[in-house]
């Protein structure tokens, strides 16, 4: 299901990257690195309004081969997986269960 999951520190550090594709691990990497500059513009927006609640930020970005999606923690820790596109009944209420286990 997942293409690849990181888990990044509260200074932006990857403290933990898996991917399946060994081959394509570097594209991948890339794509983490640029939903880091997604999530700090969303955390932002929410200092802004002071509603921290929710803490699942949803879907980063998507392009036409993967999709992105990010959680936070109250800690600012940052959990990223990584989707293939090609599955296209993944819904927004299953990510959000991947990231609670």
């Amino acid at each position: 299901m997942a293409a690849c999951v990181a888990v990044i520190g509260k200074e932006n550090s990857p403290l933990f990257i898996s991917c399946m594709d060994p081959n394509q691990e570097l594209g991948y990497h890339y794509s983490l690195h640029t939903s880091l500059d997604v999530i700090e513009e969303k955390l932002s927006t929410q200092n802004k309004s002071n509603d921290q609640r929710d803490l699942y930020l949803g879907s980063l970005y998507s392009t036409e081969h993967q999709k992105v999606f990010g959680y936070v923690t109250n800690t600012k820790i940052k959990f990223i997986i990584i989707v293939d596109s090609s599955n296209t009944n993944l819904r927004d209420n299953e990510t959000r269960q991947m990231f609670r286990k």
